[in-house]
């Protein structure tokens, strides 16, 4: 009886190995098919040894999306910016500006991203056509420089200059699904959300469009009426205390613009938002803003740079029925913006209208 229980336990013992043996055999088995699917589909396009296939944007997380295609080559010219500038249509730049045109523009990017993406697109093409700069208020805070990336889980490991290391941040469920979804649109399963060349309409259709609530949308801020005029005097900054004033942003759109050469055409062109989110002339914001463009102007001076500014009190950014939200413009509106850009800049034509200025 004894004996027989012994080998009771033994038999148990032993089958329990198995299955463990069993288990782990599968489950590390499966995470290394995932891991061989994930390398050759390569969503990202960061693995050496990749397939040599078309990778397409099939994510909206442009962080992640972004640094492949700016590298792919097929590109000479690039617009970025903040979602300000994401309705620029790439097609209508090219036929335009004679160019062949990344999207770059990224929801909420601080001028830090901005500059990242620009700095993988430029070692890509060190001579690019074009290069335009949607400036937003990212560019004129003062706290830039702690503040330089607009979501949590940007990744670094894209944008440095070694593609090893990019292999450990490749086994997750965030990357499985994309490559999942890449080869989806390779088999015509799923079609594609966002263009190759950066650009989608993520405003909503014009169909819909409704007046009376994009004038609210406008002139409401979480529930509260926006300021449509001074609470107090207005200021007045002395000249000491703007030179005072610490923008470290600035210094980094100088690098940008430095490492260009004198054949591209360097582009800075504020978007119009509304007047509703303009500061108010005689605030302190106004101050701000003002001592902010002028350095701009300074650094465009110097790097030879052209500069379109919508950012101002006009028909155009007074009337609600040209934007969804007090920073998003319509699409009709994006078409004459770039159709204006392109004759400011390569005719030096003003605004009959004056709704930009041609400030260089």
């Amino acid at each position: 009886m004894l004996w027989r229980n012994e080998n009771l336990k033994l038999t148990a013992t032993v089958t329990w190995r198995r299955f463990v043996a069993l288990f782990l055999g599968v489950f590390f088995g499966g995470l290394a098919g995932l891991y061989a699917f994930v390398l050759l589909v390569d969503p990202y396009g960061v693995v050496p040894f990749s397939l040599p296939v078309e990778r397409r944007i099939v994510s909206i997380n442009q962080r992640h999306m972004y640094p492949q295609m700016v590298q792919s080559g097929r590109f000479d010219s690039i617009v970025l910016g903040t979602s300000t500038s994401r309705l620029l249509d790439p097609e209508q730049l090219n036929g335009l500006f004679g160019a062949r045109f990344f999207n770059a523009a990224m929801n909420s990017g601080r001028a830090w991203e901005q500059k990242l993406i620009f700095d993988k697109f430029v070692d890509k093409v060190p001579a690019p056509k074009v290069v335009i700069v949607g400036l937003d208020t990212v560019w004129c805070q003062s706290n830039a420089a702690s503040h330089r990336f607009g979501y949590p889980d940007f990744p670094h490991w894209m944008y440095d200059a070694n593609p090893w290391n990019d292999l450990l941040h490749l086994l997750n469920a965030k990357t499985v699904e994309h490559a999942g979804r890449l080869v989806a649109t390779w088999v015509g399963i799923i079609r594609d959300r966002v263009r190759g060349d950066g650009f989608e309409v993520f405003v909503p259709p014009e169909e819909i469009y409704d007046a009376e609530r994009a004038r609210h949308r406008v002139w409401d801020e979480d529930g509260r009426p926006r300021p449509r005029e001074l609470a107090g005097p207005p200021v007045a900054w002395s000249a000491e205390r703007r030179r005072s004033l610490r923008l470290p942003a600035l210094a980094w759109l100088d690098d940008m613009l430095a490492r260009l050469p004198p054949a591209t055409l360097k582009v800075l062109a504020y978007m119009p938002v509304h007047v509703a989110v303009q500061p108010l002339p005689g605030s302190s914001g106004a101050e701000v803003e003002a001592e902010c463009k002028d350095r701009i102007e300074t650094i465009a001076r110097r790097r030879d740079a052209r500069v379109v500014d919508w950012r101002i009190a006009s028909r155009l950014t007074r009337d609600e029925s040209n934007y969804w939200d007090a920073l998003h413009f319509r699409l009709p509106v994006a078409r004459r913006v770039a159709r204006d850009l392109a004759a400011a800049v390569l005719e030096g034509r003003e605004a009959p209208d004056g709704s930009y200025r041609l400030t260089r």
